[in-house]
């Protein structure tokens, strides 16, 4: 036996990646092509938090594409868990402790796909040990990759992406959101919306959480700040802002993990800034 021979086979990320690609694209296509098909409407937690079968079969297809490849993985996917930020919460806690650990959104922006406003994606993450290794975004309207490896940067369309270079919040374009959460959260960002509006160039609320993020990291956004996300919604992107030169912690500051739901996105320049405009508008869902 030559030395070749006995050198075993090592799987690297960039096979993780790949599997993530295939499934965000193949999955994406498919979610696309069902464009103004939804004949039934799920609710999950409130009325303006939907479901369709479109995610449903996105999510199987996603889930089947993984396993196919790493059938001892785990797969946490937003229509495998119970509505409500408790079952989040729970059911990141019974597998964050998984060696590897996908985080799925088949449709990031159902509302979006629902009424045929082309503002939507597909968001895979990989987690080793608890830290996101590679993430991949895929806006199918536009067929727009977004892929970041850990340590290896992020790119789109393979070109290598960086932050925007906004230095205040003044000339900054910055992205919210209206949650599904009437109660509770839709207050919070409520007030978040009315202290930032005066501070800041413009806002924009598109309605996906990922392609928010994607935004960030290609520096077409400066910013992006809400309350009341899910692991779902951030994994992926938050490794695309990291690895694009941007900053994302917790709506204080705090640097980013998989159990945060309350978060600011920036190009690092104004995160600060905007920060301190959430801490005294009572805005940081941390009171």
């Amino acid at each position: 036996m030559n030395e070749k021979e006995k050198t075993p086979y090592v799987v690297t990320s960039k096979s993780y990646t790949a599997v993530a690609i295939n499934a965000a694209s193949k999955a994406g296509e498919w979610i696309k092509s069902r464009l103004g098909t939804v004949s039934e409407l799920g609710i999950k937690y409130s009325p303006q938090d939907l479901v369709t079968e479109v995610d449903k079969g996105a999510e199987q297809m996603i889930r089947r594409l993984i396993l196919t490849h790493f059938p001892h993985h785990a797969i946490l996917g937003e229509e495998g868990v119970e509505p409500g930020p408790e079952a989040s919460a729970r059911a990141l806690q019974e597998i964050q402790d998984e060696e590897y650990l996908w985080i799925v959104d088949p449709v990031d922006g159902t509302t979006n796909f629902v009424h045929g406003f082309p503002f939507f994606s597909v968001s895979i993450a990989l987690a080793h040990r608890g830290e996101v290794i590679v993430g991949v975004i895929y806006d199918p309207s536009r067929d727009e990759l977004f892929v970041a490896e850990k340590g290896k940067g992020a790119y789109v369309h393979g070109n290598r992406m960086g932050v925007s270079g906004e230095q205040e919040l003044a000339h900054s374009l910055v992205a919210v959101g209206f949650p599904a959460d009437p109660n509770y959260t839709l207050p919070i960002n409520m007030a978040a919306v009315q202290a930032l509006a005066p501070q800041v160039r413009n806002l924009r609320a598109g309605g996906s959480a990922a392609l928010h993020l994607a935004y960030v990291a290609a520096g077409r956004l400066s910013a992006y700040t809400e309350i009341g996300l899910k692991p779902w919604d951030i994994a992926a992107g938050a490794l695309l802002v990291a690895e694009s030169g941007g900053t994302i912690t917790d709506t204080v500051g705090t640097p980013y993990d998989l159990s945060v739901s309350h978060i600011v996105a920036s190009n690092g320049k104004i995160h600060e800034a905007l920060t301190g405009v959430l801490k005294e508008a009572k805005a940081t869902g941390m009171e």
